[in-house]
Order: structure tokens, then sequence, then C-alpha cells
């Protein structure tokens, strides 16, 4: 149903029900698109919805047959200053939910989580998904679940051989913007962690997420 307004509204969306609108789904709605009709999603489900005459509630109808294109995928990452840049792309790749992890040189220590997961719930709206990606709790690098992670490597670009893509992989770290600390590297080459090459270059950490997200799906 393409150029439909699609609104994420969340869990238990049933057919019949109405659901309160909020006043600036109701103004997108009206003012903006100019149309009543829209689509909503929420627990990789999609349904259609009309918006009552006083803008109030909106009415659920049929569930489309629309898939949801969202990966099993948990982007770890060290919050970094243009953190909105990375989680709006990895949301439109797909990432199911991303998991925030303080390593030694993460400076970025005060992330308006509230505004990035206003930013994760409007790039899931644009990009077709039927869900929006959880955001969990900041972690320690120690906690990280070294033995099944692929990890953004940038030794690669300094001639380390290492492998260029990694198929079905479902948890991927990248680093912080001044990368990871020798101790970090350390830890991930014992512990049994997969680095991942993004190329011959090294590329900012907005950037290396999508790439590295790119060569496991």
């Amino acid at each position: 149903m393409k150029n439909i307004p699609r609104i994420f509204i969340g869990q238990n969306i049933k057919t019949g029900t109405m659901i309160p609108a909020d006043k600036s789904v109701a103004h997108y709605l009206s003012h903006v698109m100019r149309r009543n009709d829209c689509l909503v999603f929420g627990d990789g489900n999609e349904y259609t919805a009309t918006l009552n005459d006083d803008g109030r509630a909106l009415k659920i109808g049929e569930k489309t047959n629309h898939t949801d294109p969202s990966n099993d995928i948990t982007l770890y990452f060290a919050p970094i200053k243009r953190l909105d840049d990375m989680l709006n792309m990895a949301t439109q790749m797909g990432v199911a939910r991303f998991v925030p992890v303080i390593t030694e040189r993460t400076v970025a220590n005060h992330t308006n989580w509230d505004r990035m997961k206003k930013i994760v719930t409007e790039a899931a709206e644009q990009s077709n998904r039927n869900s929006v990606p959880e955001i969990s709790s900041p972690i320690k690098f120690a906690e990280l679940p070294f033995d099944k992670l692929v990890f953004a490597d940038e030794r690669a670009a300094y001639g380390r051989d290492i492998p260029t893509e990694y198929k079905n992989a479902k948890n991927i770290l990248v680093g912080p913007e001044g990368g990871f600390a020798d101790n970090e590297f350390d830890a991930l080459d014992k512990n049994g962690a997969i680095g991942l090459s993004l190329g011959k270059t090294i590329l900012r950490a907005e950037l290396a997420a999508p790439i590295a997200i790119s060569k496991v799906i």
C-alpha cells in the first residue's frame, strides 16, 4: 500500500477495536497528509486503520498480508556523538535490538535515550517494518557475549587478514569514535569473538555499523 502513512501503535492490535489517537498523529493525518486512513503496526503485524471524525481515535481495520522485513540481529555499540544517524540507518536495515556498551574510549555518556527511541520508531515507520527495535540498558564491555560475537575490526585497515563477511551472525559489535583499546582487542580475541573487515579505510562509527550489518545479512 504505497504512500499510505504508517504509524507505530504497539502490541495487542486487533481488528474492530478503537485506539486513542495521539494529537500529533491526528494532526499529521488530517493537516499534513490530508487523509484519515493509514496503516498501523506493532508486534510484527500491520493493519489498516481510519481516524474517526473527531480525530480522537483510530478504528483498526483488517490485518494486511505485509510480512515484517525485520531480522533477528542485535547491534552492540559504544554510544557516539552522532548516535541518531547510526540508529536510524541500523533500524532501516532491520536490526531487532540495540544494546549500548560502555567501552574504555566511550565519550558520549549523556545520551538522550527518549529521543533515540523516537528516532528508531520514526525509522521503523518509514522503512516498512512491522516492529520497532528494542533499546536495552547499557552494559559494560566485560558483559558482552564474546563467544557469539562478530565485531567491526579496524585492524583490517592496517593489513590484518580477517574475514570480509560472516553470514548469519546474530550479534554485532561496533566500537567508539576512538576505536577499541588494546586490552579490549585482547579480550575479543581471547574469548572467541570474530573480527569482521569493513575494508581498507577507517570508517566513522556511525557508518561502520550499517556496513557491518550488510556483511552478515
